[in-house]
């Protein structure tokens, strides 16, 4: 889809308050008022942004845009510099927009082993669980400089880039698909309260279906999926809001615990 002289300079004042760890009271401009106009700035500014995806998000459309539009979930870009591998029990550093939004969510994240052509293809639920390599128990970073991004909705939270700031991949899921019932257990604890946790009956459910939102939006838009991007599923616990002087604890039970601290992020040069 091509994009206006308007959403671009929407697009340029999103990467610039992101590269420039600038605040923003509002979204910069008029709210697209769709789906393809959403995603054509959120294109515009994966093109501006001097990195590459490794990594997608995909969430459920905040629930004052649910039946508003043709959808149920959305995306948005993880990029190389913003993902971080840590090992059970170790902690992590993530740069947020201070002065922005910020929070944590608890995920799984489904690993491709294959590379997926944007081809329209329907796909069936044995057909996408052959597609998973490994699976990961994950925090997604949310921040945004826009202070108000999720109460504005998916034509904010869309354009820059599904309000995501990074992703901490934790402990793999042995064996996700026999894992026993009640096993995929999460937790988050912040400051030594503990806000939220779930218990999920199968990553071979919910979080499978997650992987075909994905493929399918990303095959009207013509991306590819290299074998090896990661797939960060969704909120297990909610979306719990923190500080930059925060410690979340992120624990997958059987599988192994993280920590992730926050710091405000600088400038990119």
């Amino acid at each position: 889809m091509s994009i206006s002289k308007v959403d671009d300079r929407i697009s340029e004042r999103l990467v610039s308050a992101r590269l420039n760890s600038t605040p923003l009271p509002n979204f910069p401009g008029p709210l697209p008022t769709s789906l393809d106009q959403a995603y054509a700035i959120q294109s515009a500014s994966i093109n501006r942004w001097h990195d590459y995806v490794v990594a997608w998000k995909v969430a459920k459309l905040p629930e004052i845009d649910r039946g508003r539009f043709p959808a149920e979930r959305l995306i948005g870009p993880v990029f190389k510099s913003s993902l971080r591998r840590v090992e059970p029990g170790a902690c992590t550093v993530m740069p947020v927009y201070e002065g922005g939004f910020t929070a944590i969510e608890a995920e799984y994240a489904l690993e491709l082993g294959a590379t997926i052509q944007p081809s329209g293809r329907e796909y069936s639920d044995n057909e996408l669980a052959d597609l998973v390599d490994a699976v990961y128990g994950v925090a997604e970073i949310a921040s945004s400089p826009i202070a108000l991004l999720n109460a504005i909705g998916a034509m904010a939270v869309i354009p820059d880039f599904g309000g995501n700031c990074g992703l901490v991949v934790g402990p793999e899921i042995d064996d996700w698909r026999t894992a026993p019932s009640r096993s995929l257990t999460a937790s988050v604890t912040v400051d030594g309260k503990k806000v939220g946790e779930s218990t999920i009956e199968g990553i071979d459910q919910d979080p499978l279906q997650t992987v075909r939102a994905l493929i399918e939006i990303c095959s009207e838009r013509g991306i590819q999926l290299p074998k090896g991007t990661l797939i960060s599923t969704g909120a297990l616990t909610g979306v719990h809001d923190m500080g930059v002087s925060s410690t979340a604890q992120v624990d997958f039970g059987l599988f192994g615990s993280f920590e992730v601290t926050f710091e405000a992020a600088t400038p990119i040069a």
